[in-house]
């Protein structure tokens, strides 16, 4: 690293965050020992707008962080995945490739798109794609969101498929009678406009979004404009509550392709001539209907049934070796989640829930293929339909003796069915028979004394194939058996009144038969990539030293590899999984020097990584990120501000490995950008 990276990470990780929620009328501090009755920590602040606290895992013993909603609604990003980088110990994977802008990841998998090891919910509603792409994270603006909660690990039984690594649920606004508008403009002829607005009568509530970005890009051919809606209605009948959400999102973008090493140092910006006519459309619609009802005294229910769609047409040229493609996904998913929750009174118990559910998540899928010259199809080489069906069921207690030990038993079974057709040939085949895959899982947590909470965790999770690799398409013939991910977790939380808290957690998840998607396979194979290991250490600090001064810091070492390869690859044992950064760090700074003024500095970047399973070909992708902002409140209900993006002007790409070259996709240079915020 040069000197400025090395300043850059000392001051990162040596620093600390606001973690209090609080409603719209601040409440009192809470007391410690509700603060480490669970193991969580808060980046920002919560605003409560209604009645409920926009938290869903407070049974789960694992690490939780939370973004609050305060940070989530000032940021400038294209893309709604870019704020996961104010959350410790996420990877960023930045394609920048107009609807295919990137994703994030966690706990040594990588973003490629060939493990995508998160479950992405959106109001608790499942939010991924058939090949755990995150997509629908497109339909939700800064502005709507309420609070993002991350959960890391193999504990958490609420969810089956996609839950390989930990579970992401973007909670959005709902309830609370308000008008927020913001407008924003800046570098690269970005311009954006975010109306969020909320009325509340009696026990019915109404929140409606709106929103349009348009950005021209840092780089030539890199056009984008999305555009947003939704619209929330919920009744409140005082021990029930019925609800409805409808989100639809629509974008149009250019992709500016990727550059040659030859053209990364001095032609950033350029975009070749072979990716003039690359780009595509994408529509994405989420609708769901929600209930939650007290049944009876300790007995209570929560059910979500749900419909999206999503269709995707894309063109890509990746270098001038091989033809443009034009890729057309379309998928429907609907489904159901249920799930009773039980407080009996049990004398000799402290305290005892009992909590079961189960889903089952119906996706109907087609996804085709073809060559094209300039847009022009010259031939075929895809045209798959499928369906696939996952449905399973949990039960967890939590059990608490004494006040200061929590023991956290359960167990999660899911299904698989499904067909798939290959309307090239007419061909027809059975998904593999899975089997029903059992997923055992155990947590515990101690307080010995007020502000320290110890808890350890074990859990088993699972992976399936995606696409075509889901099916016994030939030259497979046999069934396969589900990857099963063996993870655990040992980790400790301290609170210190309302000036510091912090949490270290050590973990290690383990995969059988572990599979990645060829991305660039017109037939949607897969490849094995063996028995792995993933491993490593999170730290992380809040602290508020003085009034009006926050500080926070993150850093995570995680090791990732291939313990036992596939047979025909014999020489990767050992080796690193390609693209997964060895360290992340994130940290910053935030200030209030005087009545209506806000500074804030903040940062995040990660080490290199290998481009290859091989480890052949170099590493690339290290860099350290700055953002400064300044704020300054005109009245109660008007805010300015400015915020430069990239403030060190670092110059940092995302790179892989095509099979003869390394291709770069550049990041963008220092930026500027002004908003306007009103609130009433």
């Amino acid at each position: 690293m040069t000197v400025f990276h090395t300043t850059a990470v000392a001051a990162l990780v040596a620093a600390g965050c606001p973690a209090a929620a609080q409603s719209i009328d601040p409440a009192p501090a809470e007391p410690v020992a509700e603060r480490t009755n669970d193991t969580s920590l808060t980046v920002g602040e919560i605003v409560v707008t209604g009645t409920r606290i926009p938290r869903s895992a407070g049974s789960v013993l694992s690490s939780i962080d939370v973004l609050g909603g305060d940070l989530a609604q000032r940021q400038s990003v294209d893309n709604t995945w870019e704020l996961f980088a104010r959350l410790p110990g996420v990877t960023l994977t930045d394609f920048n490739q107009g609807n295919t802008s990137g994703r994030f990841s966690i706990r040594g998998f990588n973003g490629e798109g060939e493990i995508n090891a998160v479950k992405l919910l959106i109001d608790g509603i499942p939010s991924n794609a058939n090949d755990g792409g995150m997509v629908f994270i497109d339909s939700v603006m800064p502005l709507d969101i309420a609070a993002v909660e991350l959960v890391r690990g193999t504990t958490d039984p609420r969810y089956g498929l996609n839950n390989i690594a930990g579970n992401a649920n973007i909670l959005t606004r709902i309830g609370g009678s308000y008008l927020d508008a913001r407008a924003l403009g800046g570098a690269f002829g970005t311009y954006e406009g975010q109306v969020s607005a909320g009325l509340e009568r009696g026990g019915f509530t109404q929140n409606y979004f709106v929103g349009v970005r348009h950005t021209d890009g840092f780089r030539d051919h890199a056009d984008l404009t999305r555009r947003n809606l939704a619209g929330k209605w919920f009744y409140d009948f005082g021990s029930t509550r019925i609800g409805a959400i409808a989100r639809y999102s629509s974008a149009h973008a250019q992709e500016p392709g990727y550059l040659t090493a030859a053209d990364i140092d001095d032609h950033r910006s350029a975009s070749y001539a072979i990716s003039e006519t690359d780009g595509g459309k994408r529509r994405l619609g989420q609708y769901s209907l929600h209930l939650d009802s007290d049944l009876a005294e300790g007995l209570s229910l929560g059910a979500r049934g749900y419909v999206t769609t999503q269709f995707d047409d894309r063109y890509v040229r990746y270098s001038a070796k091989v033809a443009q493609q034009r890729r057309l996904t379309e998928e429907t998913q609907y489904g159901a989640l249920l799930a009773l929750h039980y407080r009996p009174e049990v004398a000799f118990l402290h305290q005892l829930r009992i909590e079961a559910g189960g889903d089952v998540q119906i996706q109907d899928n087609k996804s085709r293929r073809w060559l094209t010259d300039r847009r022009v199809l010259t031939s075929q080489t895809r045209d798959h339909a499928f369906d696939l069906t996952v449905y399973g069921g949990y039960v967890q207690a939590v059990i608490e003796p004494t006040p200061w030990l929590k023991i956290t038993p359960a167990w999660r079974v899911d299904r698989v069915s499904g067909d798939f057709t290959d309307r090239l040939s007419g061909a027809s085949y059975e998904v593999n028979d899975y089997g029903t895959i059992s997923q055992p899982k155990l947590s515990v947590a101690v307080t010995p004394t007020g502000g320290l909470t110890a808890y350890a965790n074990y859990g088993r999770t699972f992976q399936i194939g995606a696409g075509a690799g889901a099916y016994k398409v030939p030259p497979r013939t046999s069934d396969l058996d589900p990857s099963i991910n063996t993870g655990w977790e040992a980790g400790v939380k301290y609170v210190e009144g309302n000036w510091f808290e912090g949490r270290v957690a050590l973990w290690r998840q383990t995969a059988t038969g572990e599979i990645k998607r060829r991305l660039n396979d017109p037939n949607g194979d897969f490849d094995n990539l063996g028995r792995t290991r993933r491993q490593g250490i999170d730290v992380e600090l809040n602290l508020r030293p003085l009034p009006g001064v926050n500080l926070w810091g993150a850093y995570s070492y995680q090791h990732a590899r291939i313990a036992t390869p596939d047979p025909a690859t014999p020489a990767q044992a050992g080796n690193r999984i390609d693209h997964v950064p060895q360290t992340l760090f994130s940290g910053g700074l935030d200030v209030t020097p005087a009545e209506r003024w806000r500074v804030s500095l903040w940062g995040n970047g990660q080490s290199s990584y290998e481009l290859t399973a091989n480890n052949d070909r170099g590493r690339f992708g290290d860099y350290v990120v700055l953002t400064g902002e300044v704020a300054f409140a005109l009245t109660p209900q008007v805010e300015l501000s400015a915020q430069v993006k990239n403030l060190a002007n670092e110059r940092y790409a995302y790179v892989w490995w095509d099979g003869t070259e390394t291709l770069h996709a550049p990041a963008d240079p220092r930026a500027l950008y002004g908003a306007v915020r009103l609130r009433f």
